[in-house]
């Protein structure tokens, strides 16, 4: 069933890639700048994070000298936490805004959470790539510890798109679940340790950050990325595990239930 997928997946690379393509551009479609928006919206967050909390309100990260520590440990969680929010935010909704699509042309569906995945991808690529530019340039580029980026790059895209899946079916039976989840989010956010460092919150609540799968993530990123220190690959076990699991339920849940989301939409 999985090669039968790919195979129909690998099939229909044009139409991804289009679809890809076409979003990409109608996003700036009627703009005079046009597709320099994709690197000056980043670039201008990049700038207020680091500039703005290093320079003008002198944050500091505790424990590390480095003016922009506390600048890179924001960038670190809110830019990885961003990609995480814009892949389930859109898989969660995917089936329902191409109701029309699905209902007209006959296409592998799971090609949309994949063309999900694409532009959000996309999307992270070039802020990440602008933030790496300004780690260059003021010197606090991680090292070859920067190379674990990837791996918990993979364990947190496969953790939000089998997520995604499962909460965008549920949602085209249960319109309730889009609404919930997105409420939950706006919680998820402020349980990550995102923009507060683990080391102010009481003994006895950072013992629960390991219930959190995002929080063990996003302290690797920001492990990796302030301190220069490879991640604690034990700590990574859950969510990997968990990833995988989510993936295989998703895609489970999309199987035996994409007839009749056909019928529903």
């Amino acid at each position: 069933m999985a090669v039968g997928m790919l195979r129909s997946v690998w099939s229909y690379r044009g139409f991804i890639s289009g679809s890809v393509k076409r979003e990409f551009q109608s996003r700036y479609r009627n703009s005079l700048l046009g597709a320099a928006w994709t690197v000056l919206n980043p670039l201008a967050m990049i700038v207020v994070y680091t500039v703005i909390f290093s320079q003008v309100m002198k944050a500091k990260l505790p424990g590390v000298d480095n003016s922009f520590a506390y600048s890179i440990y924001l960038c670190a969680g809110v830019l990885t936490w961003g990609l995480f929010v814009d892949i389930v935010s859109r898989a969660q909704n995917v089936f329902l805004e191409h109701a029309n699509l699905i209902k007209k042309i006959s296409f592998p569906k799971i090609c949309l959470p994949i063309i999900v995945v694409l532009n959000a991808g996309i999307s992270f690529a070039i802020i990440f790539t602008l933030f790496i530019a300004f780690l260059l340039l003021s010197g606090s580029f991680p090292g070859i510890s920067f190379i674990a980026i990837f791996p918990v790059l993979a364990i947190q895209i496969g953790f939000a798109i089998g997520l995604g899946i499962i909460v965008g079916v549920l949602n085209v039976f249960f319109r309730d679940v889009g609404q919930f989840f997105s409420v939950l989010l706006q919680f998820w956010f402020w349980l990550t340790p995102v923009v507060y460092p683990t080391t102010i919150l009481p003994e006895g609540v950072r013992g629960y950050l390991d219930l959190n799968p995002m929080a063990t993530l996003v302290m690797a990123y920001q492990n990796i990325l302030v301190h220069g220190k490879w991640p604690e690959w034990s700590t990574l076990v859950v969510p990997a595990v968990l990833s995988i699991t989510l993936c295989a339920i998703g895609m489970r849940l999309f199987r035996r239930r994409v007839g009749e989301i056909v019928d529903e939409l």
